[in-house]
This record gives structure tokens, sequence and C-alpha cells, in this order.
């Protein structure tokens, strides 16, 4: 674990319930996680937020005068507006005053902010998005990559993804020798599009990834795999269809405990059991996904992140750097890199 207190920089200004939210989120944040946290945005909204809560004065704040709306286009928007939240930011980071970047805001405008400001790790050609979903297994989780940064690829792309996601896996949520495996509509070697098929022979040639085959939808939560990769396209669907299945699960428990004083009894008795299975299923407990292979720690979170979300994106933001993510990625990613090189030259 890191040493010294973790400075997360949060885009104050990105979400739908921005700033209001983002703010509540980070006053508990900094209460509870030992975290400094340094608000960016319109100092005027931030201020009147903190102020509501009795919170003013106690965090700092970064002044941005720009926004980045939902609907611009990222590039763009970015170089129109050199001074926007997300802009300021990535900026802290690459300035080293701060360690990592939460953002609720434009996904594609964080993603892009990080690869114009921070860069990307040495060997990366594509940076992916990593999200953690819950398994049948209560003490497993499984890291799925990329969930929308890139919606086409090519099979180097998500043999790097295996790679990113492999050193997040083992580092960060623990996992000794990940196993790995490709989204796909089968299980056999020869099923799938010609990405598929492709990625699937680049993966089973990397001695360096611990590739045990295909996954299939069903498959993700099995808790068989710790790493999936697939492009963004797929991974996205996945992610937000896996998010209203949760909301789902949640109102469907709600509708099902009986009704008057058996009901109550019952949910006062289940109430550990029902608040386990919330922190299982629903994404705002998870915080958001860390965009893996830039230079810099970056959480993307929900565009309709509420305080609990953003909480939750920094306490991840602040395991990444207590765990040296990057330092541990590039790391893995060179010795992957030469025992595929070693391989290939016998």
């Amino acid at each position: 674990m890191g040493s010294t207190q973790a400075r997360i920089a949060i885009d104050a200004m990105g979400g739908d319930h921005a700033p209001a939210e983002i703010v509540v989120g980070a006053i508990r944040a900094q209460a509870e996680l030992g975290v400094k946290v340094i608000l960016v945005g319109n100092p005027v909204a931030i201020e009147a937020v903190l102020q509501q809560h009795n919170a003013l004065g106690q965090i700092e704040i970064v002044a941005a005068e720009e926004i980045v709306e939902m609907d611009e286009e990222a590039i763009g928007a970015l170089r129109r507006k050199p001074k926007a939240s997300i802009n300021v930011a990535m900026l802290l980071v690459k300035q080293g005053k701060a360690d990592a970047v939460v953002s609720a805001g434009h996904s594609g405008a964080a993603m892009a902010a990080a690869l114009l400001r921070l860069g990307r790790l040495p060997g990366i050609d594509r940076p992916a998005i990593g999200a953690v979903f819950p398994t049948i297994r209560a003490d497993k989780q499984v890291l799925v990559l990329d969930v929308g940064a890139n919606v086409d690829c090519r099979p180097k792309f998500l043999e790097q993804f295996a790679v990113l996601g492999s050193a997040y896996s083992q580092y960060v949520l623990g996992v000794e020798n990940p196993k790995v495996g490709l989204l796909n509509i089968g299980e056999e070697p020869s099923k799938g599009n010609e990405l598929a098929l492709r990625t699937h022979q680049a993966l089973q040639a990397n001695p360096g990834v611990g590739f045990v085959g295909n996954a299939e939808g069903r498959d993700v939560l099995s808790g068989e795999f710790d790493v999936v990769v697939c492009d963004g396209f797929v991974g996205n669907v996945l992610l937000k269809f896996a998010e209203a299945v949760g909301g789902v699960l949640l109102n469907i428990l709600k509708e099902e405990l009986p009704q008057g004083w058996r009901g109550k009894l019952g949910t006062l008795l289940l109430k550990p059991n029902l608040r386990r299975i919330k922190q299982r299923v629903d994404h705002a407990e998870h915080g958001g996904g860390l965009l893996l292979g830039v230079d810099g720690i970056c959480i993307i979170g929900h565009g309709s992140s509420q305080a609990p979300t953003i909480f939750n994106a920094v306490r991840l933001a602040k395991d990444a750097v207590d765990n040296r993510v990057l330092e541990r990625i590039q790391v893995q990613y060179q010795k992957t890199e030469a025992t595929a090189e070693a391989t290939d030259g016998e």
C-alpha cells in the first residue's frame, strides 16, 4: 500500500447531476478514505454546494472556466475549450499536482483529454476502459475490457487489453494468476468473426497471458474467468445490460418482499443480506471504469453518477494509486513482450 496520501482531482462539472452530487461524493470521500480531494470547476457553484454541507474551506478548488457538454464532439470541444474542467483536471496529473482524475462527464472527452494531456504507456496502441463485474461467486469479480473506449479494434489491441487487464487483476484485485477469456459466440477456437478468430490465435500464442479460451456471454459472470476481453462496442452493450439487470433484480426484491408488518419484520431480518446483494449488483457500488493504458490514473464514471458512485470512484482511484498500478502495468507489459520475443526466436 502507498505510504503517502493520494491526491484525487475530480471534474466537478461533469455528469448529469453536477456539481451537487459530485461535490457531496467528494466530501464523503475525503472524510472517509483518507485522500486529498481537488475539485475542478466553477468555484462559485462548487462553493455553494460545500457551504450547504458545512464543508466550505475543507476541500481545495481549482478553477476551470469551461465545460465539455455531453452532446459535444470530444476532440473539437477539447481544442475549443482548453480551460474545460476535464482538461484542467488532467493537467493537474500531468504536472504532478494530483495522482488521479475522476470524471462522470463526457466519457469520450475524458478519454481524449487523457490521451492528449497524459499520453499512452510505452507499447500500448489503444487504452481501454476496464469495468469490474460481480460473478456468481461471492469471493470473485471479473474485469471486462474494453467497455467503451474503442468501438473498432484490431487483434493486437485486444491482445494488449489482455495484458493490461491481467496486470490490474493481479495487482489490484489480488488474483495470483489471472485467467483470461475472449468474449465470443462459442467456446470453440473456430467460432466467431474474423476479429475473434485472429485474436484467439494471438492470445493463444502469447505465453505472457494466462489465456484459457473463449468466453460466451453466459460465462462472463460464471466466476471461471478473471479477465474478459472484447471490443468497446460489445463491451459497452454488455456493461449497460448488466447495469439494467442489476437494477431490475433490486426492484424485484423490493416488490416481492411481503407487505405490512410481516414485510417490515422480514426486511429488518434480511437487511444485512439485502445490503450485500446491493453491493454486488448495483453499478453505483463500483464507481465506474479505470482507463487502462494511459500514463496516468483516470476513472471514468457514469453520466448519471450520484454521490455514492463518486465516492466509490474515488475509492477505485485510491486503490490504483496505492497499488502503483501504472508502474506494475509497465513492468508486466515489458515482461510479456520479452517473453513473446524469446518464444518467437526459438
